[in-house]
């Protein structure tokens, strides 16, 4: 049995040694442990830094591609050099090194493929109340979208079968946290959370730069993950919105009407119209992206297939 651990790394020179440092080239299950980054355009010691604590593999980007793309470029870039278990972490040494087998240790039980560390947010120091409100929003949209009960959803640290990370696929271009935990759930893999530990905040969040951008970011992102995974529900809540208020308009125009006062309210009766009229439309459009919905899950499917034959 391989583990192989990724780190995600954007001109991490100054934290990379610290995280590196921390990790364990033995871990209980495992008959060999390695060591993989994802530079990702980095401009500074980043690499060199990665080749002096005997990084084994290193995937390396001319520029910066975001953390989705490097945490996809990771995974395959393990299931390549055949892991059977995948781990990710930080490279600011957000995590907790030590707590790498009990991420793993669901996974050699055969009680899960996914699994996700559960920081312990409220005693979080570090994170302002605004991203803790978040991170537990965060947390909330993914389990309505994906069926499953993971407190934490943007953590990072997280562990994974070679048979969970054949069949994720990101399409979010800014992180990868909540969208592949929807999709470990919407494909039945069995997901689970265990309780981690966090170090002291090393250096500020690379993912936002300011609070307006990052609820900005975080309110895009979760827009985004209904749309996509939950299209038919998405549009036609909409759908039923606008319609409703239409016709509750519609009748308050026929109930001046029926009790002879008629005149003066043209008005609502156009608007009734065009909110209804919205309706419909909104109501079309979920069926149009329930289809384009399916034909996404084929072609994952065909994707699998082809990748598992190759």
């Amino acid at each position: 049995m391989k583990l192989i651990i990724q780190i995600p790394c954007y001109n991490e020179a100054g934290t990379l040694a610290i995280a590196l440092g921390a990790l364990p080239r033995e871990v209980e299950g495992f008959d060999k442990v390695e060591w993989l980054i994802i530079n990702d355009g980095s401009t500074d010691d980043t690499v060199k830094v990665a080749k002096e604590c005997g990084v084994d593999y290193i995937v390396d980007f001319k520029y910066n591609q975001g953390l989705a793309k490097g945490f996809m470029a990771g995974l395959n870039e393990c299931l390549k050099q055949g892991a059977d278990v995948i781990v990710n972490t930080d490279a600011d040494n957000q995590y907790e090194a030590d707590d790498i087998p009990k991420l793993t240790a669901p996974i050699l039980a055969n009680e899960a493929e996914y699994v996700v560390g559960e920081r312990p947010i409220s005693q979080t120091e570090h994170f302002s109340p605004t991203k803790k409100f978040l991170q537990k929003l965060g947390s909330w949209v993914v389990r309505k979208a994906s069926n499953t009960n993971i407190p934490d959803a943007p953590s990072g640290f997280r562990a994974m079968s070679k048979e969970c990370a054949e069949q994720l696929n990101v399409y979010n271009n800014y992180t990868y946290t909540l969208e592949t935990i929807i999709q470990a759930g919407q494909k039945n893999m069995a997901i689970t959370s265990v309780p981690i530990r966090t170090n002291e905040d090393l250096r500020p969040s690379r993912l936002f730069s300011s609070i307006p951008n990052y609820i900005k970011k975080s309110v895009v992102t979760i827009v985004r993950i209904f749309v996509v995974y939950k299209p038919f529900s998405f549009f036609m809540s909409i759908a039923a919105v606008l319609f409703g208020l239409g016709f509750l308009l519609g009748l308050r125009y026929l109930y001046f009407i029926l009790s002879g006062d008629g005149d003066g309210h043209t008005q609502s009766v156009i608007l009734a119209g065009v909110l209804m009229g919205m309706g419909v439309q909104a109501a079309l459009i979920a069926f149009v992206a329930d289809l384009l919905a399916v034909n996404r899950q084929l072609l994952e499917k065909i994707k699998l297939s082809t990748t598992k034959r190759a």
